[in-house]
């Protein structure tokens, strides 16, 4: 599509990626706020935010003050040069902190007190509970423990990536005082210690349960550590190094022994923040700033507890009463029964809709291909596989039983490489072909491939998802997987895996659209269409859905198909670069974004085309990372019931959500939308569950 660069160029059409995370981000806190879930949901949701502001410092943040360090002064679309970047994320992040601190210490802490859940200082312990939290430092925390000195003959400590530390000052006999470091093994012991009853008894159950932090049973126990000085105070701190540690894989010889050795680079790299109890004395922060080479600007006073990520823990207690109800997932009638999965797909595609649809029919797949005398080999791609994997027991069953199985893992997927290098040695134990990746490219796409024998030939058996191979994730992320057996497909999935295992180049593809060869180029058309049938008969209309939006080129082609008049919703959940309702821009384009019980992570490329309804659904987000740097895939939702169960049934719940969603504003922020006043609360999560299975229905 011919986007006018005058568009592309415009900073002011776009909105920063980094400020835009922030904001998503945001909205799960406000999920930890609403008191509309229950309790432990609402610390889950506290302890995810946490989680994604590691994240966010270890790889975002990081490049852009690798950018600065370097001198780089290229501008993303928004005009933002690295520097003004940083500040705006600081001035952004301190409120949203302090809003963090006001949530645990006012919303929640009360809460879970009222309910039976008790965190308590160490100085409010009894006596019988300083005795059982005696034993335990000295059997089994001290041993472990390796108090740091720093002196002119003890060089500063190297301090490990998102570890949790403690600040010590201790005096001598002679009133001079001293810095050391002590580690507080959370790798090793839970952060959150259970205590005993007030009078020493303990609990068989977690109606009523005590908690102490770890660090503060040390902190409490540092004269063991220093016998002969005196503790003159000790502050928790943590920091976040630089975890975006680039493979270049043209140089590597083998490339999982050099993404082996990365991991253990990640652990030490430079320091991006530093968050200090907002205690700490300034004499200690200025210290750690000028040991660790970072600017004041990088220095973050938190409140208790440091390191909120560790409250996730508190999900393990067996308290029903405080989490979300369960469901029992939904089985397509088709795959009752433990029916022949094969002649089921043989019969019609059969739509998945995780978590709302069990993801057995997924392990089933493969299991019965394992299995199945007449199969002959299984492809798969895999990217998130998660530990205790069914999916890989699944595919060593198929190679014991002779199967040729063939298996991309893709390696250099963040933060999941240990996993995968275990998964894909043992895949090589037990015969089974195993490709790393494409050089110079991350696969991203989710596809499995089942090529069997039958009577009248060679059968191929498709899996295509918007999610991982993951039954973990499969239960808190909304993705869709579709199971078919279309000719065109097989052909386009089994030239794709030739690409991935071999040297073919393919530059054509009968049915899906694959990145980076045509995602884009076809994205572009299919809304440049959408603009001549909107010029010819006023009737155009696009919603997409998707996780993210950052590509200039493609807002750029939104926007002008803004300005032809063609009606425009789009469902992102995080980062979302474009601006809505800019008079003479984007006047018809309508951003909503839901953050609520489960993760949105499918994607829905829906284009009306004149009433001849084309929808999509796939791995790839319109990212310049998606369209260019990785293997991608949409794929065509072709059966007539399973695009109307989507178009009528699952889009119109997603985009009414009036309960759950946001509203994107022009100027990047959002607006809770709420029922109007002769309106009913529409939860399209909460709908989703309650009519679980009802997209087979279409179908009647």
């Amino acid at each position: 599509m011919d986007t006018p660069q005058l568009l592309i160029d415009n900073p002011s059409l776009y909105i920063n990626r980094e400020l835009s995370w922030i904001r998503f981000n945001r909205h799960v806190l406000d999920e930890a706020l609403d008191s509309s879930h229950p309790l432990l949901e609402r610390v889950k949701f506290l302890a995810i935010y946490a989680n994604n502001m590691d994240e966010f410092f270890m790889i975002r943040v990081s490049g852009l003050q690798r950018q600065l360090a370097k001198g780089v002064l290229k501008a993303p679309p928004d005009g933002m040069t690295p520097a003004q970047q940083l500040d705006a994320i600081r001035h952004m992040l301190d409120p949203e902190l302090k809003a963090q601190d006001d949530c645990w210490h006012t919303a929640l802490l009360p809460k879970l007190a009222e309910a039976g859940i008790h965190l308590h200082k160490y100085d409010t312990l009894t006596g019988p509970q300083k005795e059982a939290m005696h034993r335990f430092f000295i059997d089994e925390v001290f041993p472990v423990l390796t108090p740091l000195a720093f002196d002119s003959s003890h060089p500063f400590p190297f301090i490990s990536n998102l570890s949790l530390n403690l600040a010590i000052i201790v005096r001598d006999q002679n009133n001079k005082e001293f810095f050391a470091r002590v580690k507080v093994p959370t790798n090793l012991f839970s952060r959150l210690i259970r205590l005993p009853e007030p009078d020493g008894s303990t609990r068989n159950d977690d109606t009523i349960v005590r908690f102490v932090y770890l660090e503060e049973i040390i902190a409490a126990h540092l004269n063991t550590l220093f016998p002969g000085l005196e503790t003159v105070a000790s502050f928790p701190f943590r920091i976040t190094r630089d975890a975006d540690l680039e493979i270049e894989v043209d140089e590597a010889s083998d490339l999982l022994t050099t993404v082996e050795e990365i991991m253990e680079q990640r652990a030490r790299g430079k320091p991006v923040r530093i968050e200090v109890d907002s205690c700490m004395r300034e004499g200690i922060c200025h210290m750690l700033e000028q040991k660790l080479g970072i600017s004041a600007s990088m220095l973050y006073p938190v409140g208790h507890p440091v390191g909120m990520a560790d409250l996730m823990q508190m999900m393990s207690l067996d308290r029903p009463d405080l989490k979300d109800s369960p469901f029992l997932p939904s089985l397509p009638p088709d795959l009752a029964d433990d029916r022949d999965i094969f002649a089921a797909i043989r019969r019609h595609d059969i739509l998945l809709y995780q978590p709302y649809d069990s993801f057995s029919p997924v392990v089933n797949f493969i299991r019965q291909a394992a299995h199945d005398p007449d199969v002959l080999a299984i492809k798969i791609t895999l990217y998130r596989v998660g530990s205790n994997s069914p999916i890989v027991n699944a595919l060593m069953e198929a190679r014991e039983n002779g199967k040729a199985v063939a298996a991309l893992i893709e390696l250099k997927a963040r933060f999941d490489e240990e996993n995968n290098i275990g998964w894909a040695r043992a895949l090589e134990r037990e015969g089974v072909h195993v490709v790393y990746g494409v050089v110079g490219l991350k696969v991203h796409a989710k596809l499995c491939m089942v090529v069997r024998r039958e009577k009248d030939g060679i059968r191929r058996y498709m899996h295509l998802g918007t999610g991982n191979y993951n039954a973990t994730t499969s239960r808190i992320y909304t993705d869709f997987g579709l199971l078919t057996c279309d000719r065109e497909i097989g052909e386009d999935v089994a030239n794709l895996f030739n690409f991935l295992t071999g040297y073919a180049r393919i530059e054509q593809y009968r049915k899906l659209l694959v990145a980076p060869v045509t995602l884009r180029r076809i994205i572009l058309e299919k809304i440049e269409r959408e603009v001549a049938r909107q010029k010819e008969h006023g009737d155009g209309y696009l919603i997409f859905k998707m996780n993210a939006l950052v590509d200039p080129v493609c807002i750029a082609a939104l926007y002008t198909a803004s300005q032809a008049g063609v009606k425009i919703d789009l469902q992102v959940r995080g980062i979302c670069c474009l601006r809505p309702g800019i008079p003479g821009f984007s006047e018809t384009i309508r951003v909503t974004a839901i953050v609520g019980r489960f993760l949105e992570h499918a994607r829905i490329y829906y284009f009306r085309n004149g009433g001849d309804e084309e929808v999509f659904l796939g791995s790839a987000d319109l990212m310049p990372r998606n369209l260019d740097r990785r293997v991608e895939i949409l794929f065509p939702v072709q059966d007539l019931p399973t695009r109307k169960a989507i178009i009528s049934l699952i889009l119109p719940a997603q985009l009414g959500d009036n309960v759950k969603s946001r509203l994107m504003q022009a100027d990047g922020t959002y607006v809770r939308i709420t029922p109007a006043p002769d309106e009913q609360p529409m939860n399209a999560q909460t709908w989703l569950v309650e009519n679980r299975g009802i997209w087979y229905d279409t179908r009647s």
